[in-house]
């Protein structure tokens, strides 16, 4: 996997400690959206159409400290919106590294390099990239030209830098296969440190609903493209076994509760995708009222039926691979089958910085308190 060694032992370390514990439903990931705000109208997104008043509603970086604390997880994924329109953005991030936490920091990249000043390289903090395709299919998911060329740039500048980045990438009805087995070779030949790839969900309120793949659609996509990504050096940020799911070798359903969202609003129920059960005050009471038997595929209910997001079904194999001992070894022997990542085109040098300076943020940013 090409997440940093230290996060992969910090989640593994995790699980054991949850499993030891005897805890049936935890968080992997903690999905965090500080703001709704965007400035970008994407074809696929269903997060950005609120009245004005919601649009403008921030969290504040003691709120996004206190839910990270709360919910346990040892990773956080910053989302939106656009996360860099946040204000206190770096105040956040730094919060949340100085509590022990792994970021995954998602933006389009529009805003990324007159804002990379803000940050500093860390082992506990990942850039993703939302890359949907080559230029013209990018462009065209994001509604305006010209964005792939910004994002390419933000990504070598920050790769420069010593940051780590990645990409994310959603997929839609009409992506061509080859196309896609393209944009992967090309991605890892700028020399980003992973890749992370996922249908997209149907959201209701999406501008262009005819966009969304159905089930058997995706697994026939995915299949087709990812036939050989173990020999290819395609780097993804996922398990095997996630993406055995997609080309519909494997057979999971939905752990919902896996990561769970905390927006301007509270914690969303019952998952990133859905708030049709409205929102819970507490993480704890996000688990406990819950139905969650009105979820996932087996439930019947026509909002998952075609989900196969890897918010709801990455965890799912996680769960799977550590069900047991016979489980985990065979997702060990299966890493052991992946080839090596292609040689970067590009070799971007890595600053030499006292580890004190690698959770700091901006030159003279007095860091936020933590309890």
């Amino acid at each position: 996997m090409p997440s940093p060694m230290s996060l992969q032992f910090s989640v593994l370390k995790y699980i054991l400690a949850q499993k030891f514990k005897g805890n049936k439903k935890y968080p992997l990931v903690m999905m965090l959206e500080p703001l709704f705000a965007c400035n970008l109208e994407c074809a696929g997104c269903g997060k950005i159409q609120y009245p004005t008043d919601i649009i403008r509603k921030r969290m504040t970086p003691e709120e996004c400290w206190e839910s990270a604390e709360e919910c346990g997880a040892p990773v956080v994924s910053i989302a939106g919106g656009e996360p860099l329109v946040h204000p206190q953005i770096e105040t956040i991030v730094e919060g949340l590294i100085q509590r022990g936490k792994y970021i995954y920091l998602c933006s389009n990249a529009i805003l990324l390099e007159k804002n990379l000043h803000r940050f500093k390289p860390s082992s506990h903090l990942i850039f993703s990239i939302h890359l949907d395709g080559v230029e013209k299919t990018h462009d065209r998911m994001v509604c305006r030209e010209g964005v792939y060329k910004t994002a390419i740039s933000a990504i070598k500048l920050a790769k420069s830098k010593g940051f780590n980045v990645m990409t994310n990438s959603t997929i839609f009805q009409g992506e061509s296969v080859e196309e896609f087995r393209r944009f992967f070779d090309e991605t890892m030949a700028m020399g980003v440190d992973g890749m992370m790839i996922s249908p997209g969900y149907a959201y209701e309120k999406a501008p262009q609903q005819e966009i969304f793949l159905k089930n058997d659609q995706t697994k026939s996509w995915f299949r087709e493209t990812l036939k050989d990504w173990r020999k290819m050096g395609w780097d993804f940020n996922h398990s095997p076994f996630y993406l055995d799911f997609l080309e519909g070798k494997r057979d999971y359903d939905c752990t919902p509760w896996g990561n769970p969202l905390r927006n301007v609003f509270g914690w969303q129920k019952p998952c990133y995708l859905m708030a049709d059960a409205g929102y819970a005050k507490t993480y704890r009471e996000l688990l406990e009222t819950t139905d969650w038997a009105q979820y996932g595929h087996a439930s019947g209910n026509p909002k998952c039926a075609n989900c196969m997001v890897h918010v709801g079904f990455e965890p799912s194999s996680v769960v799977d691979a550590f069900s047991s001992m016979s489980r985990f070894m065979a997702m060990v022997a299966d890493f052991a089958t992946i080839k090596g990542r292609k040689k970067a085109q590009n070799a971007y040098a890595r600053p030499i910085q006292k580890s004190e300076e690698l959770v700091s943020v901006g030159q003279n940013h007095k860091g936020p308190p933590v309890s």
